[in-house]
């Protein structure tokens, strides 16, 4: 015979022989793009989704980061000491350039 005492018992004998899934959040990282020396470093920067990636001149001239495409991100002219920061939420490849020096050149890789 089965009883109510019975019954819970071998209800929570199969959920403790059940596997416990653990799931942690990775903290979100920001990474700095130094601008100095008419370039951006690191030039080329491999991130995860979530990330920030904070662009500080340390350059005489004002100079900007934005994509080439012209959709997901433009900081601005920054001058000397400013910075901006860009968050990128989904993977993929962004190639970016500095507007008043073309030659400038950089890429963020998100995963």
């Amino acid at each position: 015979m089965t009883t109510r005492r019975n019954f819970l018992f071998r209800g929570v004998a199969t959920l403790a022989a059940l596997p416990v899934l653990v799931t942690t959040a990775r903290a979100q990282t920001t990474h700095t793009v130094t601008i100095k020396n008419m370039s951006f470093t690191p030039e080329n920067l491999t991130i995860s989704a979530g990330d920030t990636v904070t662009w500080v001149n340390e350059d005489r001239p004002r100079h900007s980061a934005w994509d080439d495409s012209g959709d997901t991100f433009d900081t601005g002219l920054l001058a000397n000491g400013d910075s901006a920061s860009v968050t990128f939420n989904a993977a993929g490849s962004f190639n970016y350039r500095c507007r008043p020096h073309s030659n400038m050149r950089g890429t963020i890789t998100v995963s």
